[in-house]
């Protein structure tokens, strides 16, 4: 089966514009990833300053092989993330914190067929 990885990240009211602005920006960038198989974005709607990064991989190597391909020279500037906006210096991070978490799908269910 499948595995999880939520990455939960602090962001200070101020700065949830711009990091949803950075994550629309980014979109297709993970899409095309071997053993890609789900994402979203949550924004908190109360009690928590924390927005979860949720994807789903077909396997942890999957997941292993976009953070060391894709993913770093996103979050380095490098072809797959163009540096961020406006090019130049790189722009400061929309989180004051992060935590991942990782979880196997043991059970799922999808809405029955009409």
């Amino acid at each position: 089966m499948s595995i999880v990885k939520i990455n939960a990240l602090t962001v200070p009211v101020e700065q949830r514009e711009v990091l949803e602005r950075r994550f629309a920006s980014r979109a297709g960038t993970v899409e095309g990833s071997d053993g890609f198989e789900w994402f979203e974005l949550l924004r908190p709607v109360e009690g928590t300053d924390q927005y979860l990064v949720y994807t789903r991989w077909r396997s942890e190597e999957d997941f292993q092989a976009w953070m060391e391909g894709p993913m770093k020279a996103a979050h380095q500037g490098g072809p797959a993330g163009g540096g961020g906006e406006g090019g130049g210096e790189r722009p400061k991070p929309a989180a004051s914190g992060s935590t991942v978490w990782s979880f196997e799908v043991v059970q799922q269910a999808a809405p029955k067929k009409a």
